[in-house]
C-alpha cells in the first residue's frame, strides 16, 4: 500500500523550479546482501538517451576541453577552455542531448574503470542565489563535473576533491543548483553545488550503515568547522557567505543546516519530504531500509517503482561496487528507458562495443527535426532504437495500468532473473578464468557477446509486448484516437502526467485525491 511507504501527494507543489530531473539511491555496504556499496538511479530529461562506452585515452601536452554553457541556457553563459588531464579513464554512461538549453552531449554519470560511480541530481537553491548568478556565467556545469569525475577520479573522495578544485579554479555554471552522488566500494558522497556564481559547494560523506535517496539532492546539518572532519568538505566560504548575507547567525543557537540556509525558502518544501512524486525521499529511504540486506534485485525494484519511474524517466541504472574487482569485470545494469517498461541489461567495462540499437538515434534528439540525417549515421538510424521500443510499451501500459503493469513487470523481472543466473553461474566465472589465463581479449569477446545477446533478446521482448498489446487493444475496441491538437504536454517545466498512478496536474484536486486512493 502507498500509505505504508509514506505516500506524499504533491500536486500543490507543481510550481517549483524543477520537475524533470534525476533520482539517486545509495545503500551502504553494511546494508547490502553481498557487502557491496550499491547505487541506483533514473535520469529524467525529455531528450533522447543512448548508451556509450568511452575508452581510456592519453592526451597530448597542453590539451584542453570545452566546458560551461551558452547563451541558450536557462541561465545564460559562455563556454570556456580548461586543461585536460594527461590520461582519462574508461567509463560507461547514458548520454543525452538536452537539459535547460545546455550543449550536448550531456551525462548524469555512470561507472568508470576504477569502480567509481557517479549520479547527477538536481538540487534547487534559494531565490537570492539564483538572482545573483552572473549573466553571462562561466565555469563547469553539472555534466562537465560528472564526466570529469568519471574520467579522472580513482575514489569517491577524490571525485569530491576534483569538483571542489575545479569550481575554485574555473567557476561553476548553474541552472539553479545541482548535486552529485559519488560512490566507490567503500563509501559515498553527496556534493551540492550552489547557484550564484560564488563558488559555493558542500559535501557530506555517506557511510556503511546509511541509505540515502536524492530527489532533490540535499544536505542538512553541517559542522561550521567542517575542515576538521573527514566526513565533510566544502568551499572555504560555505559558512562565512551565509553569515554575510544574514541567512544564518552562529549566535542563534541553530545548527548550520545547508538545506535551511541555501535551499528553497518555502515552508512547504522540506529536505526529505518536499515531494514532486508520489513517494518522498523519506518514504523511498524507509522502503529501501526495510529491504535490508538489499540485493541488486531489490534496488531494481525500488528504481522501477511505478510511482516514481514514469514517462519522465529516461533510463534506469543499478550498480554494485565491490573491492578488488578486475577493471574489465566491473558491471552496471542499465535499462534503455524508464525501467518500469524496460529490462535492466548487464554491461561490463570490458565490453568492446554497444549495439547500434542502444546507441544514439534521432528520436527525441534536440535539433533533429530541423535537418536531414548525417549519412554517417544511416545504418545506425536504420536500426531499431531501444529507447523508442520500450517507450511504446509504457504508453500501451498507460491505457490500463491495473491490467498491464503486473504483466509487464513480471516479464521484465523474469528476464532479469535469468540474466542474473547466467551472470553468476557462468558468464563472470568464464571471463575471470580467461583473464587469469592471460586471455583478456577473449574475456572481452565473451562479455561483449553476452551483453549484446541479452540486449537483442530484450528488444525481442519489447517487440512482442508491443505487438501483443497493440493487437489486444485494437481487437477489443479500446483504441482511442486523440481528441486534441497538441501532441506535447502543456506542463513545460512542471510535473507531468503519471499515467500509471492516474496523476494529471491539470485535473482538479478531487480527481487527484481519487487517483491517490486508487494507486
Amino acid at each position: 500500500m502507498l500509505t505504508s511507504l509514506g505516500l506524499v501527494f504533491t500536486a500543490f507543489l507543481a510550481n517549483f523550479h524543477q520537475a524533470d530531473a534525476s533520482y539517486a539511491f545509495y545503500v551502504g555496504k553494511n546494508l547490502t546482501a553481498d557487502g557491496s556499496v550499491m547505487v541506483g538511479g533514473t535520469g529524467e530529461e525529455v531528450s533522447s538517451h543512448w548508451l556509450q562506452l568511452f575508452p581510456a585515452r592519453n592526451h597530448p601536452p597542453n590539451s584542453t576541453i570545452t566546458v560551461g554553457v551558452t547563451k541558450e541556457a536557462s541561465f545564460p553563459g559562455e563556454l570556456i577552455q580548461i586543461p585536460q588531464a594527461n590520461h582519462t579513464f574508461r567509463y560507461l554512461s547514458m548520454e543525452y542531448s538536452d537539459y535547460e538549453g545546455f550543449p550536448a552531449p550531456l551525462t548524469n554519470g555512470g561507472l568508470n574503470e576504477m569502480g567509481v560511480a557517479v549520479r547527477d541530481v538536481w538540487a534547487d537553491n534559494r531565490d537570492g542565489l539564483l538572482e545573483m548568478t552572473p549573466n553571462p556565467q562561466h565555469g563547469l556545469q553539472y555534466s562537465d563535473l560528472a564526466r570529469i569525475v568519471m574520467e579522472r577520479a580513482a575514489t569517491a573522495r577524490q571525485g569530491v576533491e576534483l569538483i571542489g578544485d575545479l569550481i575554485a579554479k574555473h567557476g561553476e555554471s548553474t541552472y539553479g543548483g545541482n548535486s552529485h552522488l559519488i560512490a566507490d566500494h567503500n563509501e559515498g558522497w553527496i556534493v551540492w553545488e550552489m547557484a550564484g556564481g560564488k563558488g559555493l559547494w558542500a559535501a557530506q560523506r555517506l557511510g556503511p550503515d546509511e541509505v540515502k535517496v536524492l530527489y532533490p539532492g540535499y544536505i542538512e546539518d553541517f559542522p561550521v568547522d567542517f575542515q576538521k572532519s573527514s566526513d565533510y568538505m566544502g568551499s572555504d566560504n560555505i559558512v562565512s557567505f551565509a553569515e554575510e548575507r544574514g541567512w544564518w547567525n552562529k549566535t542563534s543557537g541553530k545548527p548550520f543546516n545547508i538545506f535551511d540556509v541555501y535551499g528553497p525558502q518555502d515552508p512547504r518544501y522540506k529536505a526529505r519530504d518536499g515531494g514532486y512524486k508520489f513517494m518522498s525521499q523519506a518514504a523511498l529511504e524507509n522502503a529501501t531500509l526495510q529491504m535490508a540486506p538489499v540485493t541488486e534485485e531489490d534496488l531494481m525494484q525500488r528504481v522501477r517503482d511505478h510511482r516514481i519511474a514514469d514517462d519522465e524517466a529516461g533510463y534506469g541504472q543499478v550498480v554494485s561496487l565491490r573491492p578488488n574487482v578486475d577493471k574489465d569485470m566491473l558491471r552496471i545494469w542499465i535499462a534503455p528507458t524508464g525501467s518500469v517498461s524496460a529490462p535492466f541489461i548487464p554491461w561490463w567495462l570490458g565490453v568492446q562495443s554497444i549495439p547500434a540499437e542502444f546507441g544514439e538515434h534521432r528520436y527525441l534528439t534536440t535539433g533533429a527535426s530541423s535537418s536531414f540525417l548525417n549519412p554517417d549515421y544511416q545504418f545506425q538510424e536504420a536500426s531499431i532504437f531501444a529507447g523508442r521500443v520500450f517507450k511504446r510499451v509504457l504508453y500501451y501500459m498507460c491505457s490500463s495500468p491495473n491490467l498491464y503493469l503486473p504483466i509487464v513487470t513480471e516479464m521484465l523481472t523474469k528476464f532479469e532473473s535469468e540474466s542474473r543466473s547466467h551472470v553468476e553461474q557462468w558468464v563472470e566465472k568464464s571471463a575471470q578464468l580467461l583473464i587469469k589465463a592471460g586471455q583478456r581479449n577473449q574475456a572481452h569477446s565473451l562479455l561483449t557477446y553476452y551483453s549484446h545477446s541479452r540486449a537483442t533478446e530484450a528488444l525481442e521482448i519489447g517487440r512482442r509486448l508491443n505487438d501483443a498489446l497493440d493487437g489486444y487493444i485494437k481487437l477489443t475496441g479500446q483504441w482511442r484516437t486523440p481528441v486534441g491538437n497538441e501532441i506535447n504536454d502543456s506542463n513545460e517545466g512542471n510535473e507531468t502526467v503519471n499515467c500509471l498512478v492516474g496523476y494529471d496536474p491539470d485535473q482538479p484536486a478531487y480527481l487527484q485525491k481519487q487517483a491517490r486512493r486508487s494507486a
